[in-house]
């Protein structure tokens, strides 16, 4: 071992569970509740020195583990024997190393557990490997957390050649040969970001769309939010599968941004992210979608910044969904396909134009895959799995550390305040926002700064 190596020393995990204020829906279903993990994990140096880090994420199973033939139940209880899986992996794997070396080496190992659960239950659909990568990532943030701590230093200061000796080459292949980790990676945050705010298929525009008003003080319509947050940045979801409801959704959307931007003193610079959420059957649909609605409202188009995965998520059973054309409108990002570096390449090569980056992959792929992406030259935005607390420290020291994204998602203040509330006064402005963007000068504390 280098001086600065650790291997695992023990590992410790469990759950909780919050119920959403209001539903909230991903590819056709509609969602109330949610499942963390919370992952705490110990560390020791070769000089026997130890310390115990924190990761936790939202296992997310209706995103991760889509299916319409399991239930909600089937695929969490899955995702939970993953854990116990991935738990006994790094207590037992003897690894030693740093981090991104430890996850890396361990990967393969980990993804075999949902072929194992697959094959004890016979399942009638298999684990998908993505179940995997959300389940694994807060056992890697908690590893990346306990060797910051360690060494008494942010995270992101811990990825130069004296404490990670590979470089990128030693990951990624040959072409990043000589290419060095901390070269692609900011060592201080962005003293703040935008924040995009999600409007759900299900959520109030106005108040004539408003069926059930929490008496909890939050806003209840896109407007409010608007007005009480002084967002700029709208995440739009959409249906992928209706393409007259999908135009007049954005067309309403668009025209409450106006409205809210005029009653403010100066004029508003809005922005739009479009989630089809993988529902789009080609390319097609969201060609026809794009110039529907720029013939609807102009200035509407001209705000929407990217695309998120428009199409089915298994790229190479659906060759035929190719981005080139809509690329040329917009930025198309991969977002449910990225799992590794072939296939953020396949995507390339089936002309997206953008990557989507997600803590709940994982600390390791994402940096590395960041790294890649800027190395291609490609559109950079990091994405949100509806995190809370701790997870969405997490999930905001990404965007606020990788070069080239400009600006953060958050929707776990609007889902699941509940679960930010123990955390809010410690880290202010991060979940409650301000003149539209969120606080990240605050994320700079030791190891991944959750706790």
């Amino acid at each position: 071992m280098r001086s600065t190596d650790i291997r695992v020393r023990d590992v410790y995990f469990e759950y909780e569970d919050f119920r959403y204020r209001t539903p909230i829906k991903f590819g056709g279903v509609a969602l109330d509740r949610v499942t963390v993990l919370n992952v705490r994990l110990t560390v020791e140096s070769g000089a026997g020195t130890s310390a115990t880090g924190f990761g936790s994420m939202p296992l997310g199973n209706v995103w991760a583990f889509p299916s319409r033939v399991l239930t909600y139940d089937q695929t969490l209880a899955a995702m939970r024997f993953i854990a116990s899986r991935v738990a006994e992996d790094y207590r037992a794997c003897g690894l030693s190393g740093h981090p991104v070396d430890i996850t890396h080496r361990l990967e393969a190992e980990l993804l075999h557990a949902g072929n194992d659960y697959t094959a004890l239950h016979q399942l009638a659909e298999p684990v998908p490997n993505l179940a995997v990568l959300v389940v694994a990532s807060p056992f890697d943030a908690a590893l990346h957390d306990a060797y910051g701590r360690l060494h008494g230093l942010s995270s992101y200061r811990t990825y130069g050649p004296e404490f990670l000796e590979n470089d990128l080459g030693h990951y990624l292949g040959a072409e990043f040969d000589g290419l060095r980790l901390h070269n692609f990676v900011s060592p201080a945050p962005k003293p703040t970001m935008p924040l995009y705010h999600l409007v759900g298929a299900l959520d109030a525009l106005t108040d004539a769309d408003v069926k059930d008003r929490p008496n909890d003080g939050l806003p209840n319509t896109l407007g409010e939010w608007i007005a009480r947050d002084g967002l700029t940045h709208l995440k739009i979801k959409l249906n992928g599968d209706d393409l007259n409801w999908d135009v007049e959704r954005c067309v309403r959307v668009n025209a409450v941004a106006e409205e809210q931007g005029s009653l403010r003193r100066g004029a508003a610079r809005f922005w739009y992210s479009l989630d089809f959420n993988e529902r789009c059957q080609n390319v097609e649909y969201l060609l026809e979608f794009l110039r529907r609605l720029k013939a609807r409202t102009p200035a509407g188009y001209d705000r929407v910044q990217y695309v998120e995965q428009p199409t089915a998520r298994d790229l190479a059973a659906h060759p035929q969904n190719k981005m080139h054309e809509a690329a040329k409108l917009k930025p198309v990002v991969i977002d449910e396909s990225l799992l590794d570096l072939e296939t953020l390449r396949l995507s390339m090569e089936m002309g997206y134009t953008g990557v989507a980056f997600k803590a709940c992959k994982g600390q390791t792929q994402s940096l590395l895959l960041a790294a890649a992406a800027q190395k291609y030259g490609l559109f950079r935005c990091v994405q949100d799995l509806t995190c809370v607390g701790p997870s969405l420290i997490h999930s905001a020291g990404l965007a606020a550390h990788i070069p080239g994204v400009a600006a953060i998602e958050s929707n776990g203040r609007q889902y699941c305040p509940v679960a930010n509330a123990p955390w809010d006064a410690k880290f202010p402005g991060v979940f409650t926002i301000k003149d539209g963007a969120m606080n990240t000068a605050l994320l700079k504390g030791v190891g991944l700064g959750a706790v």
